[in-house]
């Protein structure tokens, strides 16, 4: 598939960030995206019928050639056409014909490779295949069409710590294709990359079906397609050790459709002397569009300067569940934050390790999301944040919790913003609270539960929704829907909200500020002491909805307009703690 096709595609179906139709003209993070008005955001949209012709069942193959790679040498049948060459076990495929071949790879080679120039669409069968490559990639693929690699029983491959590529040619991985590698099958597949990536195309990745592949990567990055990486189905496990590196990298597009996916990295920032900047490792880096809308993420980063997800541009959560540890801690050196508030400011060799960080918008319209970190932000979008749905759950014992450098909206679902030594919601712009339900978590003054940016000229405005606020709000906040304040409280206690028919419990953390602030569509009523039974647990077990409470005592309740009682309330975002 052409980029320009791809970047196309998605353009028909609302991608706002990409303006025209070649990713390398994407309209960067402006003034639309850090605006203080209210003002609505489109979500994104992977067009998943660009993948239709993925189907390896449904392609049409003329011709199928047998590789048995063995100590003696590959023996190859069914190549009327002589199109293989062999040389012991480093075979090479050049076919000038029309036909579309299907090449089914079995054996074992301590020192073998397949490479393939090839005109037509093509399907590797890895058949309990185990392969070694000794000078390169274990399979390198030349041709430009869709490459179909279906997994069948147990496989192993790996590539060479030293890589002796042809000039004029690319081979940047232990399995790398000039176009697009579709993954399907039932079995299972091993890669180990000492020498590059694991697994790379210069076009695209996708994985369906229902195989298991696992990546392993000392040198590279664990999956890397230059126009996108999807996951449709499957079991996919990445580890990734080297410095700088990712899981799953993408100049494009990640997509999440389904499967189960876990990433493990484990190196450090260092200096990227291609760049002439100082880089950190992610889980999963897109540089133009992160979706998930199904299946299960789990990434956990300990390397200095990490990140869990990170993107240039917008990351859009609908559906799934994504689960992010991020236990590094900062890279280099940060000089103090100029407000005095927590955090730092970035110089120019200091990485942030961070939870998810999008330099544009992150939109929250379903499924799943919960994030811990440990030295900085959990999340943080550089442009704005809207929750419309789904459950949204961070922590971070260092910095905010989730953090805004420009409006930040919530209009539905479940969000939960936990910073014991920080701000748990915070917004450089305004901050629209208009539904759902919402617990947030800060420090004390002037860190605050949830922020606003008053010393820019903005507000925190709330007119609907359900609010549990350790901490307080920000003062000078517009209040239509009204908030009120517990005469007192206690830390590590189960309290129960009931608004009309509907009744929340909720345990304060043993660490926080004060006061506690509750707010819904009616005025409240607050017990404390309460014994839950049922519902569903939210939000680290922190909070239960739909459970039936019992037991306590009630808590006086009086109107609250604002404030932590001192300090200055902002700016909050005024130091999202960048690179």
């Amino acid at each position: 598939m052409k980029k320009g096709y791809f970047a196309f595609a998605m353009l028909l179906i609302g991608c706002g960030s990409c303006s025209t139709d070649n990713f390398d003209y994407i309209t960067p993070v402006g003034e639309s995206q850090t605006a203080t008005a209210d003002t609505t955001t489109v979500s994104p949209k992977f067009d998943n019928s660009i993948l239709e012709e993925d189907n390896f069942a449904e392609t049409k193959f003329d011709r199928t050639i047998k590789i048995v790679f063995a100590d003696g040498g590959a023996q190859v049948t069914g190549d009327e056409n002589g199109i293989v060459a062999v040389s012991g076990n480093h075979v090479t495929v050049n076919n000038t014909t029309d036909e579309k071949v299907i090449f089914e790879l079995s054996g074992t080679a301590a020192d073998g490779s397949l490479k393939l120039y090839n005109q037509k669409k093509q399907a590797l069968i890895l058949n309990n295949l185990n392969l070694t490559n000794t000078r390169g990639a274990a399979i390198n693929n030349q041709g430009k069409k869709r490459c179909f690699v279906v997994v069948k029983g147990a496989n192993a491959l790996k590539d060479a710590a030293t890589y002796s590529t042809p000039d004029g040619e690319d081979e940047k991985a232990a399995i790398f294709s000039e176009g697009q590698l579709i993954f399907s099958g039932d079995g299972t597949l091993s890669v180990t990359a000492q020498g590059k990536s694991g697994i790379t195309s210069d076009d695209y990745v996708h994985f369906m079906g229902t195989p298991t592949v696992t990546v392993s990567s000392s040198a590279g990055h664990g999956v890397r397609g230059k126009d996108a990486v999807i996951v449709s189905g499957g079991t996919i496990n990445v580890s990734v050790s080297a410095n700088m590196k990712k899981g799953i990298a993408s100049d494009s597009l990640v997509c999440i459709n389904g499967g189960t996916t876990v990433i493990n990295v484990t190196g450090s920032a260092a200096y990227d002397s291609e760049d002439a900047e100082y880089s950190g490792t992610a889980g999963i880096k897109a540089d133009c569009l992160f979706e998930i809308n199904g299946g299960s993420l789990d990434i956990t980063n300990s390397g200095a300067g990490g990140k869990g997800i990170s993107g240039d541009l917008t990351g859009c959560f609908n559906g799934g569940s994504v689960t992010v540890i991020v236990s590094g801690s900062n890279y280099g050196q940060s000089s103090a934050n100029p407000f005095g508030r927590g955090g730092n400011s970035s110089n120019s060799n200091s990485v942030s390790a961070k939870g998810i960080k999008f330099d544009g918008n992150i939109i929250f319209a379903g499924g799943s999301v919960a994030v811990k970190c440990a030295a900085n932000e959990g999340i943080e979008s550089k442009g704005n944040i809207i929750i419309t749905d789904g459950v949204v759950y961070s922590y971070s014992a260092a910095d905010d919790a989730i953090n805004s450098a420009g409006t930040f909206t919530i209009s539905g679902g479940y969000v939960c913003g936990y910073a014991p030594s920080n701000d748990g919601l915070d917004a450089n712009g305004n901050f629209y609270i208009k539904g759902g339900t919402v617990y947030a978590i800060g420090s004390t003054s002037p860190e605050l539960a949830i922020d606003a940016n008053t010393e820019g000229g903005c507000k925190l405005y709330v007119s609907g929704g359900t609010i549990v606020a350790v901490g307080g709000l920000e003062s000078g906040a517009s209040l239509t829907q009204s908030c009120y304040q517990a005469a007192s409280w206690n830390k590590s206690t189960w309290y129960s909200m009931t608004v009309g028919d509907n009744v929340v419990t909720f345990k304060t953390p043993a660490s926080g500020g004060t006061p506690l602030v509750v707010s819904g569509a009616e005025k409240p009523t607050l017990v404390s002491g309460a014994s839950v039974t049922g519902g569903t647990s939210l939000f680290n077990g922190m909070f239960v909805v739909g459970g039936s409470a019992s037991e306590g005592s009630e808590v006086s309740l009086s109107s609250y307009s604002g404030g932590n009682g001192g300090g200055f309330g902002g700016p909050g975002g005024g130091r999202p703690g960048g690179w």
